[in-house]
């Protein structure tokens, strides 16, 4: 059962480096690591576009695992706090930075980068903006970059995906899982099982052939009903014990490709026995093991590969190859929600219990649902007694799908 996600602060001025006459906009700003208390809309000073960069006026915002993981302090070489959170935005350029020709004012972007994304105004390098096709909406635009460029990349790059063969992909209601889904339609006769919660495969079954609720049913036992070989690529976002059962599921020239671990995300902030746990639960593999056995183990993270690997030459790639099949009509990002700003509580909350199917959204421009007439609502304490007065952590979350 998880709990109840927490109205951020009100919006507040940071005081770092403010002076009264600079322009202002609203990021969601994480303040310290920990639970959702640590999230709130801030009020920042505008960025100036340097050489080689664009600012867009942001529409919509990406939100991917990966941020909860940066928020909890759940990943390797956390980055320093306070900072906005983000990797993923689109919106219209409102000004270019010297030598930038590519780019206009006006026109409308997608924008990856290395955090900063959740602000009204974000500055991005021309190599990692790109121009939105014609029909695409912002909100499918900021649901696009992250999501399908792992899901590609993942398929075709590393597992060099051919038709005829089969997937095991955990976590298939998720955004990469539906980007999955929709990028292995472009070859023949691929089979693909996918495990998520039994109140999702109503909204799946189209699309995949083979739906295992892993909370309810052994989804190795499953797999091996049908397909006693096994299958020939698991995509695994789990780790964990979850690695051992995708490993031993493969064939004979199969690959097991890890690329999350969500598994260490039990509750609301880290736990150290869940990260504990789920490095113990993975067995080591000798690699005259993978020799013996014809059998392949690869890992993948997008982030790193792109901001910290020098690699942005493949996300280049691949984002001109998505946005071609975008135009094409073979591709459409599944959107599960938007909220706003303010709502950035129940966004992650709903991310965290593994409630979304499809990508979920913030965005500046949506406005803060209003509490039902049956609810009582929290009076909302001043911006000087939020500060003064820091929010209590809440008791860990269960583990949802």
């Amino acid at each position: 059962m998880s709990t109840e996600a927490e109205t951020p602060e009100p919006v507040e001025k940071t005081t770092e480096n403010h002076l009264p006459d600079m322009k202002e906009m609203r990021s969601v700003v994480l303040t310290g690591f920990g639970g959702l208390s640590k999230m709130r809309v801030m009020k920042r000073p505008e960025p100036t576009p340097q050489e080689g960069e664009v600012m867009i006026r942001v529409k919509s915002c990406g939100m991917n695992f990966y941020d909860l993981m940066v928020r909890q302090g759940a990943i390797d070489n956390p980055p320093k706090t306070p900072l906005v959170l983000g990797f993923e935005c689109s919106g219209e350029v409102e000004a270019i930075g010297e030598g930038v020709t590519d780019f206009q004012v006006g026109n409308n972007v997608i924008g990856i980068t290395n955090y900063g994304a959740w602000s009204e105004l974000v500055t991005v390098p021309t190599k990692q903006c790109f121009h939105m096709p014609d029909g695409m909406s912002f909100d499918e635009a900021a649901a696009l970059p992250i999501s399908y460029t792992t899901a590609h990349i993942l398929l075709y790059e590393i597992g060099n995906l051919k038709k005829g063969k089969s997937i095991l992909v955990h976590s298939a209601g998720g955004a990469v899982g539906c980007a999955v889904a929709q990028l292995t339609k472009l070859l023949e006769d691929v089979t693909l099982f996918g495990t998520a919660s039994a109140h999702k495969h109503e909204a799946l079954k189209e699309k995949w052939q083979h739906l295992i609720d892993r909370y309810q049913q052994d989804y190795h036992q499953e797999v091996k009903k049908i397909s006693p070989e096994g299958v020939d690529m698991v995509l695994d976002c789990l780790c964990g014990d979850d690695t051992n059962k995708g490993y031993s599921l493969l064939k004979p020239m199969g690959k097991y490709i890890l690329f999350g671990s969500s598994n260490v995300v039990t509750g609301e902030t880290r736990s150290f026995f869940s990260f504990a746990k789920a490095w113990w639960q993975v067995d080591k593999v000798n690699p005259l093991k993978l020799y013996d056995e014809n059998k392949s183990i690869a890992g993948f993270m997008l982030q790193n590969l792109i901001f910290n690997q020098g690699r942005g030459d493949i996300l280049q790639e691949t984002m001109t190859e998505l946005l071609k099949l975008y135009k094409e009509g073979k591709i459409k990002p599944d959107i599960d929600s938007v909220f706003a700003f303010e709502e950035i509580g129940e966004a992650m909350q709903k991310l965290h219990d593994r409630q979304n199917v499809g990508k979920v959204l913030i965005s500046p421009l949506k406005e803060k649902q209003q509490p039902k007439e049956e609810e009582v609502e929290k009076p909302v304490e001043s911006a000087d007694v939020a500060e003064s007065q820091p929010s209590p952590e809440k008791p860990p979350a269960e583990e949802g799908n």
